[in-house]
C-alpha cells in the first residue's frame, strides 16, 4: 500500500509539473516574456534577489537552526528554486504588474534549471546530487512543456486559447492532491516539524526573501510589490521534480518540501490581498475629484462663487 501511495504521490508531482509549464506556455507569447526584461538593472537585482540573497539565507538558516540532515537538504533545495508558476496570480492579486510578472516567472524558471544543477552540489557537501540528472529532468518536465504551450500559442491561438483552462485546473487539482497525500502519508512527520525548528527557519526565510525582493524592486510600487512575491514564493515543482529524482529514499526531505509549500502559500496571498487592497485605495485616492474651498465672504455674503454659477 506504502509503494502504491508513494508512486501516486509521483504521478501527481509530474502532472502538477508539466501541466503548470504547459499552462503558462499556453497563456503567454514570446514578446510578453520578452518586453518586461529590458530594464537590466530590474533584472539583475531580480537574479541577486532569488539566486545569492535567498540561498544564502537558506545555507545560513541550515547552519544556525539545529536541523537533521533531511531537512538541512530540504530547506537548502526550497531556498535555491526560484520562478513560481502561479506568480502571475499573485501579481494579479496585488494589482502589480503582471507583465513583470510573466517575464520574471520565466526568467527565473529558466535560470532555476541552469542554476540547480551547478550550486546544490556546493550546498550540500556530502550529499550526492547527480548535477546532469538533475538539468535533464527540469529540462525535459520543465522547459520542453513550456516551449510546446509557446509553439501551440504561437501557431494554434484559438486551440491554446480553449486548453489553457482546462489545464491549469488540472495543475491545481495535481497540486491539491499532491500535498494532501504527501502530508497525509506523512502526517506524524509534519507534526514533527513543529518542534525541530523546521516551520521556523521556513518562516524566516520566507520573509527574509519577501523583504529582499521589495527593497530590490526598483522604484516603482508595482514592480516592488511582484518581486516581493516572485522571490518570496519559491518554485515548488522545482523543488518536487529534484527530490523525488535524486532523495526518494529520505522522505523527509518531501515531507519538508510539502510544509514549506504550505507556509508559502498561507504568508503570499494575505501578503497579495494586501498589496491589493493598498493599490486600490491609492487609486481610488488619487481618483477622487479635488473639492473647491468655498471663500468665508461668500458664504456670508449669500454669494454663489463664479465657477459654480
Amino acid at each position: 500500500m506504502a509503494a502504491f501511495l508513494n508512486a501516486l504521490s509521483n504521478v501527481f508531482t509530474l502532472a502538477f509539473v508539466v501541466t503548470s509549464m504547459l499552462s503558462m506556455g499556453l497563456a503567454l507569447t514570446i514578446p510578453q516574456i520578452i518586453e518586461p526584461l529590458r530594464n537590466a538593472r530590474l533584472v539583475i537585482l531580480a537574479l541577486v534577489a532569488n539566486f545569492i540573497v535567498v540561498p544564502a539565507v537558506a545555507f545560513l538558516l541550515s547552519r544556525i537552526i539545529p536541523l537533521d540532515k533531511d531537512l538541512q537538504i530540504g530547506l537548502i533545495l526550497f531556498g535555491t528554486a526560484a520562478g513560481a508558476p502561479f506568480l502571475p496570480k499573485l501579481a494579479q492579486i496585488a494589482k502589480g504588474n503582471v507583465a513583470f510578472a510573466v517575464g520574471l516567472m520565466t526568467l527565473l524558471m529558466v535560470a532555476t534549471v541552469i542554476y540547480l544543477p551547478i550550486v546544490l552540489p556546493l550546498l550540500l557537501p556530502g550529499v550526492s546530487v547527480n548535477a546532469g540528472q538533475i538539468a535533464l529532468s527540469l529540462v525535459l518536465k520543465m522547459l520542453l512543456p513550456l516551449g510546446i504551450g509557446l509553439f501551440v500559442k504561437a501557431r494554434y491561438e484559438e486551440a491554446a486559447a480553449s486548453l489553457v483552462h482546462p489545464i491549469t485546473q488540472i495543475s491545481n487539482v495535481s497540486l491539491v492532491l499532491l500535498l494532501v497525500l504527501m502530508l497525509g502519508l506523512n502526517l506524524g512527520n509534519v507534526l514533527g516539524l513543529l518542534s525541530t525548528g523546521a516551520v521556523l527557519a521556513i518562516l524566516i526565510l520566507l520573509l527574509v526573501a519577501a523583504v529582499s525582493g521589495y527593497l530590490l524592486g526598483g522604484p516603482g510600487v508595482d514592480t516592488q510589490r511582484v518581486l516581493a512575491l516572485g522571490t518570496g514564493q519559491r518554485n515548488l515543482a522545482a523543488t518536487f521534480v529534484i527530490a523525488t529524482g535524486n532523495f526518494g529514499s529520505r522522505p523527509n526531505v518531501l515531507v519538508f518540501l510539502a510544509a514549506a509549500g504550505l507556509v508559502g502559500m498561507v504568508l503570499m496571498m494575505p501578503l497579495a490581498a494586501e498589496f491589493g487592497r493598498r493599490a486600490k485605495a491609492a487609486q481610488v485616492s488619487a481618483s477622487a475629484p479635488a473639492e473647491t474651498p468655498t471663500k468665508p465672504t461668500d458664504v456670508m455674503s449669500g454669494q454663489i462663487p463664479a465657477e459654480s454659477a
